[in-house]
C-alpha cells in the first residue's frame, strides 16, 4: 500500500508542476523515454500522448519530471533534416557538392533560414561520403526529407554522379591472393 501511494503522490506532485512549469503543452510533439507522439491531455495523475500509429499512450507525470523529454515544438516548428550521401571514389568533390547544394535548395519546403550545409565528411570504406543538412518546419520536414532524397538521386544522375554501393572481395582457393 505504501509503495502504491508514493507512486500516486509522486505523479500527482509532477503534475502539478506540470500544470504550474508548462514545459510541455498540448498539441507539443515530444519524446519522452520510448514513448513519442503529441500531447493531447494532461491532467494531474498522467499525460495522454498520442504516437504516430494513433494510439494513445498514458505517461505517468512523474516520467516528464524526472526523464529527459524532448520536446520537439516547444520553442520553434523548425527541425533539422539530415541525408547521408555516398559517391564513388574519384568523383569530382566540388561537383558532387554543388550538386547537393543545388538540389537542395531548390526545393520549396527547404528553408532559406538557417541556410541548408552540405559537409564532404570523409572516405568511406567503398565511398566517398557527403551529408547535407537542411531545415524544414516540423510538419513538413519528413515528406521534405523524402521529396529532397528523390531530388538529390536525379540530380545525381542528371551530372553524371554515381552513387557508391558496398563492394566486397570473395576469395576462392587457388586466387592469387592465396
Amino acid at each position: 500500500l505504501g509503495f502504491g501511494l508514493q507512486e500516486i503522490v509522486a505523479n500527482f506532485v509532477s503534475g502539478l508542476i506540470l500544470m504550474v512549469e508548462r514545459p510541455v503543452r498540448v498539441g507539443d510533439v515530444v519524446t519522452v523515454g520510448t514513448t513519442a507522439g503529441t500531447v493531447n491531455k494532461i491532467s494531474i495523475r498522467a499525460t495522454m500522448v498520442t504516437n504516430w500509429d494513433r494510439q494513445t499512450i498514458v505517461v505517468p507525470n512523474r516520467n516528464f519530471i524526472t526523464q529527459e523529454v524532448t520536446n520537439w515544438t516547444r520553442e520553434d516548428q523548425v527541425v533539422r533534416r539530415s541525408i547521408k550521401v555516398g559517391v564513388v571514389f574519384g568523383s569530382d568533390v566540388d561537383k558532387v557538392i554543388k550538386t547537393l547544394g543545388t538540389a537542395v535548395a531548390e526545393h520549396p519546403w527547404v528553408l532559406k533560414n538557417p541556410s541548408h550545409r552540405v559537409w564532404f565528411n570523409g572516405f568511406g570504406d567503398s565511398s566517398l561520403d557527403f551529408e547535407v543538412w537542411f531545415y524544414a518546419t516540423f510538419d513538413n520536414g519528413l515528406r521534405a526529407r523524402t521529396e529532397v532524397c528523390t531530388r538529390i538521386y536525379e540530380a545525381l544522375q542528371e551530372n553524371g554522379i554515381e552513387l557508391a554501393f558496398p563492394v566486397r572481395i570473395i576469395r576462392t582457393e587457388g586466387d592469387p591472393a592465396d
